[in-house]
């Protein structure tokens, strides 16, 4: 797990518990195809837990109480 992606889409974040279940959920849907809302060149190797991180970090996904992970649509 990449420290500094944790880190910044901790701040985002206030209850732990809900981040916890959010990233965990986007990790998910990345896992079973779900599209990338990172840029990521072809050959990346950064694992759905990474991504899921960054994109929290950058803003990209939303996570709150009522929906553990809202993509922002």
């Amino acid at each position: 797990m990449n420290e500094e992606y944790l880190a910044r889409a901790r701040e985002k974040v206030s209850d732990v518990r809900i981040f916890i279940n959010g990233v965990s959920k986007r990790a998910a849907q990345l896992a079973k195809g779900a599209r990338r809302l990172v840029p990521s060149p072809p050959n990346d190797e950064r694992s759905h837990l990474d991504i899921a991180l960054l994109e929290v970090a950058e803003g990209k996904v939303v996570i709150t109480a009522g929906d553990d992970a809202d993509t922002g649509k």
